[in-house]
């Protein structure tokens, strides 16, 4: 036997079934559908596309996608709040720095990514709350519907028989509804009752609420305002912009309406732990400042605390970081005191804060009146741990035993070019460091003078003012003068913030879990109570079912104590005594409760 193909006549695969008539129309059981779409045209997809977005879908979405937006803001640094930071990470990450900077990773919250995503997210929520917020006026204009032809369909479902006429049985289901809270109607031989309106309420309540806290988010960003100030002890601060040493502000924020205030940090108390495991932690952080608010100047005194900030005209003062700043007084080679003071040393260590710092003296001359600026890299250390190992190094952060090495520059320190310099770096180009007669650098650890007695003298004996001197002082050479460790000041570095959204924020948030609580707690649910007279007997037919929005025991466990309130103005007439002889029910006799698996006719109002 032998199969012959001709594969002149084979069918193509998409045509199989017309080829093959009955048989190949057979190998799908799926309608054949010619439908032609129409063109929507440019006001139907306009239509089209304001539809989705006003959708829930797309508003959850977009909600989502805000959230997934903001953790490069938390995770990445941000130009406007620490431009230091986003330096130094592109600096270490040259490819990736520049890949971040074309996304806006540095500067999230204004990106134009995230800005489309917000606004989106605003006009989808304001979309979907206008249509629903006037359905929801409509619904609370409305009366109950209508109760439904048999009640038996009804999920939640009693009753029972009673001695009381109808209207008495109504009366007493209306005064009872009524006493719970229901919205009533009456209508026939039925009262028809609804309740869980706060629902809905909720359900908007939540969604105005995320709109209330998106406006709050763009007040903020507009009209916002933070800068970084470093403060010394017993240095103040103003709070006009001269005055900060970072400032960034929102594009609508106006620096003439800065409100007058300043401060003096007087003290700053720091503690650590100096036992155990966790020897060096810090227990205490207090900057205490006397501060000034409006024209009057009044002064008040307060203490600012890590995560308890100063609440000044509307203005947050937080505490953020402290270090030391050695006191130092620089003499040139005419012996005339050229630079006396406190100069920040930023921490290396922020454990236990060995800090590095420059002082830079461009007025400083020689002894023979020649121009001769002086510059001095110095480190310093709180506790000094390196004895008799040639390094600096700290081994406590509380100033136990501080010690400041220092090497000095001489010649051009470069700041009359007009350029801007770091205060913290020194720029050693038109520099020369000095060195001692042997050729080495010239450099010397350096006792505070106000402690070098203390430190030294423990042994008993007393040390000469020469001796003190010697241990707290560096003298450059050729006589172009000295440098001497006075003593130690602490710093602070305070942020102040403007943020005039946060009190809507707070509010919204508030509201929004409010509202969410109503629409996850509150049940909308309707109750219907129908009483007819059964025959000429005298008896009346009590009926009363429950519907919910959604299914829940709740309803039918709500509708038994409703019953059982309503029992003593309906009392269950007694059971008629049994003849043997039941009667068929009449299947049209609407006083007998017939179950039936068809649903119910929702403009009888079975359906919520």
């Amino acid at each position: 036997m032998s199969t012959k193909t001709d594969t002149t006549d084979e069918p193509d695969a998409a045509d199989q079934g017309g080829d093959l008539g009955l048989a190949g129309s057979q190998l799908s059981t799926a309608p054949k559908e010619d439908i032609s779409l129409p063109s929507l045209g440019p006001i139907g997809w306009a239509r089209w596309f304001w539809r989705q977005l006003t959708s829930m879908r797309v508003a959850l979405l977009l909600l989502f996608l805000l959230s997934i937006g903001a953790i490069p803001g938390s995770l990445i640094p941000q130009t406007s709040i620490d431009p230091v930071k986003v330096d130094e990470f592109k600096g270490k990450h040259a490819t990736l720095g520049e890949i971040y900077d074309k996304l806006g990773m540095f500067h999230v919250y204004s990106s134009v990514w995230f800005s489309a995503i917000y606004l989106l997210l605003f006009i989808s929520l304001i979309g979907c709350i206008v249509p629903r917020a006037w359905q929801f006026v409509g619904q609370l204009r409305g009366r109950p519907p209508a109760a439904p032809r048999r009640l038996t369909r009804l999920p939640a479902y009693t009753t029972w028989r009673t001695g009381a006429a109808p209207e008495q049985v109504l009366d007493a289901a209306e005064r009872m509804l009524k006493k719970r809270r229901f919205r009533i109607r009456r209508e026939g031989t039925a009262v028809a009752s609804e309740k869980g309106y706060l629902r809905e309420a909720g359900n908007l309540l939540f969604h105005v609420a995320l709109i209330v806290m998106l406006v709050a988010f763009a007040v903020g960003s507009l009209w916002k305002s933070e800068g970084g100030k470093l403060v010394t002890e017993g240095d103040g601060f103003s709070n006009s912009l001269t005055q900060y040493d970072d400032f960034s502000s929102g594009p609508f924020f106006d620096t003439d309406t800065m409100a007058p205030f300043g401060f003096t940090m007087d003290s700053f108390d720091a503690t650590y732990e100096r036992t155990g495991p966790q020897k060096g932690t810090p227990r205490t952080f207090r900057a205490n400042i006397t501060y000034f608010t409006g024209a009057d100047g009044t002064e008040h005194k307060k203490s600012i605390e890590v995560n308890t900030p100063l609440d000044i005209a509307g203005n947050k003062v937080y505490l953020l970081s402290h270090g030391y700043s050695p006191v130092v007084t620089v003499k040139d080679g005419r012996g005339k005191v050229v630079y006396h003071g406190a100069v920040p040393f930023l921490p290396q260590d922020p454990k236990n804060f060995t800090s590095s710092g420059v002082v830079k003296v461009p007025g400083a001359r020689s002894k023979d009146g020649e121009r001769n600026q002086l510059g001095f890299q110095a480190l310093f250390v709180p506790t000094f741990g390196g004895k008799n190992s040639g390094s600096m190094f700290s081994q406590f952060p509380a100033p136990d035993f501080p010690v400041l090495s220092v090497n000095a520059w001489h010649g051009d320190l470069g700041m009359d070019s007009g350029l801007p310099q770091n205060v913290y770096q020194l720029d050693t180009k038109r520099l020369k460091q000095y060195k001692d007669a042997s050729g080495d650098f010239f450099k010397k650890m350096l006792l505070p003078k106000d402690r070098a007695a203390k430190m030294l003298g423990h042994s008993g004996a007393k040390l000469t003012p020469q001796e003190i001197e010697a241990e707290s002082t560096m003298k450059l050479p050729n006589g172009d003068g000295s440098i001497t460790f006075e003593g130690i000041k602490t710093w602070a570095s305070f942020k102040i913030t403007h943020q005039p959204g946060n009190g809507l924020a707070l509010t919204g948030a508030v509201a929004a879990l409010l509202g969410l609580a109503a629409s996850l707690f509150i049940q909308r649910r309707r109750v219907w109570v129908r009483a007819e007279r059964a025959d000429d007997s005298g008896v009346t037919v009590v009926e009363m079912a429950g519907l919910g929005r959604s299914e829940s025991a709740r309803v039918a466990e709500e509708l038994a104590a409703l019953a059982d309130e309503l029992t003593p103005g309906a009392p269950p007439a007694a059971a008629a005594p049994d003849t043997g002889d039941e009667p068929a029910a009449s299947a049209e006799d609407p006083t007998e409760p017939t179950d039936s698996a068809d649903p119910a006719d929702p403009s009888e109002g079975a359906r919520t």
